[in-house]
This record gives structure tokens, sequence and C-alpha cells, in this order.
């Protein structure tokens, strides 16, 4: 990639739009159903074979026939005589002719000759007495699968009774390409019998934070150092757009050190985010280490001002032998994690093929006046969103170290580029961060 124009202003769209075009999703694998889980389908699945693939019941109690239970009340209770038992996994059950009932399990097979279950409550349970609460184990009681049954409530035809296909019918469309594979899916794909399925990857994020001044959490603080955040924040925010992250420790401000802890990490890496070292600093390692002639082949790093508050220092590239994105986003908290909403969670969701790959943007009533936003450029302010009002009320100060702010945000205000004072009570663009 060629380092362009040093002194251009790029707008967040113009960057946006040079990232993405530049992504194409990654290749399908085929993977085992938990393996699938989070990554997005391929192709269309259909139902090979109706769902349920038989009538079944929906309670425990007895199978009838609803002509033999028409007219029961407790007053008059139907008696029939019990055949015996239809478990579920049942394959051959008992034919039920008039005046008869087979004891039945939820999800057991509809033996032929009955059209409706009595829940086993609307009965005596074969023991000659009042309304039954239930059933006894089989095994602690064989002789209830035989004798007879004092039906107390009617069960008209198709009562409690599952028929076949009424979740999906056979040949029907069951998960659409481009759907994302979640619990609910995967049951789906379980349910028609697929032990397999072809999917686009969840892209692996190797996350790198650079400064000689992080220390990780957990260690103490000396002169001068602070804990590494951002590798969190943005591993966690990685993560949350459907990656697999890689959290590397913090990498001092030395072109050396950083040069090998990329070329250790593209072997794993679809995505590499850094955070630091990008502005115009004298140890601004991240822009020392990949820009022009950088020597860790693809096409280098362009490195770019964008007409955005926080996060005017960018930079994007593809390195390495296979040409990995490499998005180089700056040091300060609230600049990095706005910069990985903005441009690392769209390639992210490009990679996956995942649609929609921006966050749901909204029009709210913006509580407090915003002041001094600077102009020309767009602004993304820290809020909160209230969805049942459509309301959203600034959080903390427009300071890109503020992360307290950060954390007690559901959203981004935006103030466009043309800008610089939003009165109480004017509508603005918010994005929601959840």
């Amino acid at each position: 990639m060629s380092s362009g124009n040093a002194d251009r202003v790029w707008s967040v769209d113009e960057h946006l739009a040079d990232v993405l075009r530049q992504l194409t999703p990654l290749e399908p694998i085929e993977l085992h159903l938990l393996d699938a889980q989070g990554c997005v389908l391929v192709d269309d699945v259909t139902v090979p074979v109706a769902l349920p693939p038989f009538d079944n019941s929906s309670m425990d109690g007895y199978a009838v026939r609803s002509a033999d239970v028409a007219r029961a009340d407790d007053a008059s209770p139907r008696v029939l005589k019990v055949i015996g038992d239809v478990a579920a996994g049942d394959g051959t059950p008992p034919t039920v002719h008039p005046g008869q009932a087979a004891r039945i399990m939820t999800g057991a097979p509809l033996p032929p000759g009955a059209d409706a279950v009595v829940p086993v409550e609307w009965t005596d349970g074969g023991t000659g007495g009042g309304p039954a609460s239930g059933m006894r184990a089989h095994s602690a009681d064989p002789a209830g699968a035989t004798g007879q049954v004092r039906v107390h409530r009617p069960a008209g035809p198709g009562a409690h009774v599952r028929a076949r296909g009424s979740d999906a019918p056979a040949g029907e469309l069951a998960l659409t390409a481009g759907t994302r594979l979640g619990p609910s899916q995967i049951a789906l794909l379980a349910a028609v019998g697929r032990a397999r399925v072809r999917v686009r990857p969840r892209p692996r994020v190797v996350v790198i934070s650079t400064g000689s001044e992080l220390i990780a959490p957990g260690e103490s603080l000396g002169h001068g150092q602070i804990h590494d955040s951002n590798s969190y924040a943005l591993a966690a925010a990685a993560r949350d757009a459907g990656a697999i992250a890689y959290r590397v420790g913090a990498v001092a401000d030395d072109a050396d050190s950083l040069r090998d802890a990329l070329e250790d990490q593209l072997v794993r890496a679809d995505v590499i985010v850094t955070s630091g070292g990008v502005s115009v600093g004298a140890y601004d390692v991240v822009k020392e280490t990949l820009g022009e002639g950088a020597g860790l082949g693809g096409r280098g790093v362009e490195f770019r001002k964008l007409a955005m508050q926080p996060g005017k220092p960018q930079g994007f590239g593809l390195i390495g032998a296979d040409h990995v994105p490499l998005l180089a986003l700056p040091g300060n908290p609230v600049s990095a994690y706005v910069s990985f909403e903005l441009f690392a969670r769209p390639a992210i969701r490009t990679l996956m093929g995942l649609e929609p790959v921006h966050r749901a943007t909204v029009t709210a009533r913006c509580t407090a006046a915003i002041d001094g936003s600077p102009k020309g450029r767009r602004q993304f302010l820290r809020g909160w969103y209230e969805a049942g009002e459509g309301t959203v009320r600034p959080v903390g100060g427009s300071g890109s170290h503020l992360i307290a702010a950060l954390a007690r945000a559901n959203a981004l205000i935006v103030v466009p580029e043309d800008v610089t004072d939003v009165a109480a009570d004017a509508d603005v663009d918010v994005v929601l961060l959840t």
C-alpha cells in the first residue's frame, strides 16, 4: 500500500470504505456442530424429514379414542381398559381399540387407533380413587400398564398431541445462508440430523498493545507506569464482534521487539489490531515499524489523519505473505475503543460474512447541551441511551483517557463535522454499543 498523501485528512466514511473494500470473507470450512457455534452458515439448510417425524404425546397420560371420552366428567367417568405402556422410543406401540387406552409418556409416539391424549391428572391413574397427581415408575409398579383407568374429563381429537410436521414439514427452509449459529440454531441443525455444517470460521484476531509504560494488571505500578487496559478492552471487543481473540502482552516502544512480535503472530492471525504508537511522537513504534519500507511483506501499512475525535491517527494495511489485515489504532483508551467499534468491528464481521457489519444507529433526544465540538471533525461522545424514552445523555467529558466514563456508557453520541454545539433536547444520532 502506498504511503499516500501525508497531509490529507480522511473522513470516517472514506477510511472505513477503504478498509472494507480490501477485505473478503474467510473461506468456508466444514465443522462439527458445537465447533460451528458463533460461525456464519454458508449454505441454506432444508428440513429432510418432518419435525416431529411422527405424532407424539405432549403430556404424560393415556392415549385414547376421543369418542370414548367425549362425555366424561367427574360424575360419570369413562372407564377404559389399559392395554399397555407407550414410552418414548417405542417403535411398535399397541393398537388402541374402542373402550381401550394405552398409558403414554411425553414424547412417545401416538399408538394406532388413538387420536387424543388425556393427561394423567384428568384420570384416577388406574388406582380406582380420585384424580391422580402423576404416575409411579414402571419398575416400581408394572401393574400400572394394565387394568382399568377412569377418565374424568373429555379430550377432543388431537388434544395433547404434537402432530407430525407441526414444527417444520419436510422440505421447508430451516436456516438461510448468512445465519449466525447460536444455541437455538445448533439445536435445529441437530434435530434435522446434521452432524456437520459448512460455515465461515470466526476470524482469529490478535491484539497487541504497545508502550513501555504498560504493566500487566495484577502487577505493582512503578513511577510513570500504568496498567495495560487496551489489550483487554480490544480483545473483549473482538470476542463481542464474534471473533476468536488472542491477547499479546504489551510490547515496549522498540521497533525490533514489535517486529518480532508481529512475525510470531502472523501465523495464527486473520486480523491484527494494535493500539498506540501511531501519532507523531518520537517513540511511536507502530508507525516506525510498519511505515514505508517496513520489510514485513504484504502491501504495507498506511498511516492517516481522520476528521474525527477521538481517534484522529489511524493506520491500516495488509502485511505478511498472506496479506493479513492490520488495523493500527491510537493508544488512548477511549480512542482505541471508539476506533475499534468504527473500523475493526466492521472488518471482523466482513471477514465472517455477517450482516449487518455496523452497529445499529438510532435517533434520540439528547437531554443535555453539547458545547465546543471541534468544527470539521465528527465527534463521538460517550452516552447513556434510554430505549424506552428515546433519550440519550452524555456520560463524562470528551477526553480520550476517561475509561471510567466509557464503562458507564452504552452508546456513542455522534456530533457531525459541521456542528459545534448541540442544544439540549435536540435530536442526535446514537450508535448503540449493546
